[in-house]
């Protein structure tokens, strides 16, 4: 059975899993600068004997599999990126239990144990194939991103894709809703002037932080989860001068179409307000993912029921079951069956203390088989623990 092979694969590999993931680990990956992993990657898939790998025009590594240029695709992924901005090599620290450093958990544990995965079926070649799978690391998942590696994906096989998976997050989590998203820099100028002989003038980081107050006192709608913020706020030139500049970055998110909409609405009439009061203002959208949209197909629930089956099987711990703003945002918004969950287990995750549990690489690695195998004509296998 698939299970008792990919048991036996994980503990065989686990000493090169960490191994793996150390190298991957140490190569600096901030978003929109992936390329050394990038590279390696695709070098190591090669060696692996995944002939068809290769990187398409953002940056992506794909590997089709068993071929390319077939019908219909599952797809699985994992991103390549960071939230750090190192372009250093990071250290990686570790004790008898973990593993520590930034981005280990986020997402370089998943990826790894995706790269596992293919190793596992290229050295299976018995286990026949029902629909092929499209496996992806990709770029741009974190931040200003805006999911541009997945984005692609999605424009080059449009029409191909059937369902999807993204390893990130925890082994405890699973996203089945995409939380959408916008965000803004603001800009305002004003007259401005010398903080004495021009009192009274208008000043731009008062302007801001009047606008603010208004951002913060919008009703929430009702239905579903809606979330703002401003995140940033920079501007003037010194104590003694009136500042005639500043900016804020502000962000609204919701699970629901409808919501984001209207959170939208109200920020720019916010601000479109700000120009009767001779205040030069500037409006620059700097991302945006979209929600998903309601999927009650019966392909759509039994796609979900399954990998909730199958966390819920290898998981120690309860399973939570979220909203979130993910890669799977994509195909969600385009109505595709897709899911997020992790194959790792960690901590401190965004954080430069982030770790994993080296264990947790064992049952996420099986995890991650036993998930891919579900897209495979093999009997449903039943993880027992690693």
């Amino acid at each position: 059975m698939a299970h008792n092979l990919a048991a036996a694969f994980v503990e065989e590999n686990h000493s090169e899993t960490l191994e793996l993931l150390k190298t991957l680990t140490a190569i600096p990956a901030p978003t929109g600068m992936e390329e050394k992993r990038a590279a390696f990657i695709l070098d190591w898939l090669k060696k692996e004997g995944a002939d068809s790998a290769y990187i398409d025009s953002v940056g992506n590594v794909v590997f089709p599999y068993p071929a390319a240029d077939l019908e219909k695709y599952a797809v699985v992924m994992a991103h390549m990126d960071t939230v750090f901005p190192e372009t250093d090599p990071i250290e990686v620290k570790e004790d008898i239990l973990n593993l520590y450093a930034p981005g280990i958990g986020d997402d370089t544990g998943n990826l790894v144990n995706m790269l596992m995965t293919i190793r596992f079926f290229l050295r299976h070649p018995e286990i026949q194939v029902d629909t092929p799978v499209l496996f992806v690391a990709d770029v741009c998942e974190e931040g200003f991103g805006n999911l541009k590696g997945c984005r692609q994906i999605f424009s080059d096989y449009e029409g191909r894709i059937k369902s999807f998976i993204s390893f990130d997050l925890y082994l405890d989590t699973i996203v089945e809703r995409a939380v959408g998203s916008k965000r803004f820099r603001v800009e305002a100028r004003t007259k401005g002037g010398h903080s004495l002989q021009n009192f009274g003038n208008k000043s731009a980081i008062k302007v801001l932080s009047d606008l603010i107050q208004k951002l913060y006192d919008v009703k929430l709608p009702i239905i579903g989860k809606t979330v703002y913020n401003v995140g940033t706020i920079s501007g003037g030139t010194s104590v003694n001068s009136i500042p005639e500049c500043a900016e804020l970055t502000y962000e609204i998110r919701s699970d629901m179409p409808d919501n984001l909409e209207y959170m939208e609405k109200y920020f720019i009439s916010c601000v479109e307000k700000l120009r009767f009061f001779d205040v030069s203002v500037e409006i620059e959208l700097l991302g945006e993912r979209p929600c998903g949209i309601e999927n009650e197909s019966a392909e759509a629930k039994y796609f979900c029921n399954t990998f909730e089956y199958i966390l819920s099987r290898s998981a120690q711990e309860q399973i939570h079951i979220m909203s979130g703003s993910t890669d799977a945002n994509i195909p969600l918004s385009l109505g595709i069956p897709a899911v997020t969950f992790g194959t790792v287990m960690g901590g401190g995750i965004h954080t430069q203390k982030e770790w994993i549990s080296k264990e947790s690489m064992k049952t996420g690695q099986l995890t991650a088989i036993v998930a891919v195998s579900r897209f495979f004509d093999v009997p449903e296998p039943v993880i027992t623990g690693a």
